[in-house]
């Protein structure tokens, strides 16, 4: 009986091993973007993605491109630089409720800063809007809130844009911390923000 019991324990913890190398292996082996972004040469931004953005720049508006997993920032209509972004967990299709791991999609604005943020700094979108609000309730449902464009967990910074490997927000918008200090530097209180699929 007691051998039993102990080759009980021992096949659950070789097989908690085996789904931790198998999800470290998933995360690992995703590609990071490449060092020159999809577009981004031929759109010809002011600064390359991974140069930082010069002090002065005021954006104005931003444009994510949730199926490139980018963000474009714009300074009185020129492209002054794309940022690759990691999205909430479950990305496809527009944000309608508290908790599915969407990213909202749609013209929004820069509402909010918090440089106390749990992720580095954040910069709030006006998510839920007024239909927003409206669908989801007619649903029975909360829209949920509390959008973001956020750096990485604090104490986590240092991974850098290794956090590109996978969706991982509840629906935020995510960039480096760096990239963070630079946009929340950067963006205009109600820059718009115009999220597409």
């Amino acid at each position: 009986m007691k051998k039993r019991r102990l080759l009980k324990y021992f096949l659950s913890a070789c097989a908690l091993l085996l789904l931790c190398a198998a999800a470290a292996f998933y995360f690992l082996t995703k590609p990071l973007p490449p060092k020159i972004l999809e577009g981004e040469a031929a759109a010809k931004p002011m600064v390359a993605n991974d140069r930082p953005m010069p002090s002065e720049i005021k954006i104005d508006r931003l444009v994510v491109y949730k199926g490139k997993r980018q963000m474009w920032a714009y300074s009185g209509g020129r492209l002054v630089k794309i940022y690759p972004v990691s999205l909430g967990f479950n990305p496809v299709g527009h944000k309608q409720f508290e908790g599915d791991g969407k990213t909202p999609e749609g013209v929004y604005r820069i509402n909010e800063r918090n440089p106390h943020s749990g992720y580095h700094k954040n910069l709030g979108v006006s998510y839920p809007n007024e239909a927003d609000k409206k669908f989801a309730a007619s649903q029975g449902k909360d829209p949920g809130g509390l959008i973001k464009i956020h750096g990485l967990p604090n104490g986590k910074g240092k991974i850098g844009r290794q956090h590109l490997r996978r969706d991982w927000t509840n629906g935020c918008i995510a960039v480096t911390d760096n990239e963070v200090d630079e946009l929340y530097r950067s963006v205009v209180y109600n820059a718009e923000i115009d999220i597409c699929p």
